[in-house]
């Protein structure tokens, strides 16, 4: 007849395991990014689950690398960049317009760059929100942080943010939010002529 003999260290990782399960099951759950919710300004905010990003190949979505590649999943709101190097690989969260009508989806690429951004919205952005300004200077507290990319769309970019809020949620008018940390990161990666997908 087997005795199970308990030792002080078994039982101490028997209760770590049991305490950890529920911290497990959260991250591994499906719903991390719903696929319907409500406008970000309706929400508290919440921590989104960045285990559900997964790597990804250029090939899948640009017949050559050229000036590099960058990918952004709407679905997964995530911002993959691949450089010229066929070496160089960045994710980073991303934030993503509040509804399917403010997307656009397809290829185009970056037109132009700018650090310290300044702001203009949109005729439609000041007709959902009057109390937005006509205008607003690059510096703290613009909306589009501390590094934009301009696409061949127009309004549309990539850029930073200082709510750090909207990251991981249906939160913009129609472009693609980072970190400003991230988009610090990624500006300097990214050339004129870059290949951009919103996915």
């Amino acid at each position: 007849m087997n005795r199970i003999r308990i030792t002080r260290r078994g039982a101490l990782l028997g209760a770590a395991a049991t305490l950890a399960t529920p911290s497990l099951l959260r991250a591994q759950s499906q719903d991390a990014f719903p696929q319907e919710e409500a406008p970000i300004r309706d929400q508290e905010p919440v921590r989104r689950n960045v285990s559900s990003f997964q790597r990804q190949n250029w090939q899948d979505h640009f017949d050559t690398l050229g000036k590099g590649c960058l990918l952004a999943d709407i679905t997964s709101r995530a911002v993959h960049y691949w450089g010229p190097d066929g070496v160089t690989y960045r994710l980073y969260p991303s934030s993503v317009p509040m509804s399917e009508e403010l997307t656009r989806r397809g290829y185009t690429e970056v037109v132009r760059k700018a650090e310290n951004p300044r702001w203009t919205p949109t005729a439609n952005m000041r007709e959902r929100d009057p109390s937005l300004p006509e205008f607003m200077p690059g510096g703290p507290g613009n909306p589009l942080g501390t590094r934009a990319m301009y696409l061949s769309w127009p309004a549309y970019l990539v850029h930073g943010t200082h709510d750090t809020r909207k990251i991981g949620r249906q939160s913009s008018s129609g472009c693609i939010g980072l970190y400003n940390q991230h988009v610090e990161q990624l500006y300097p990666l990214v050339q004129i002529g870059t290949q951009v997908r919103l996915l």
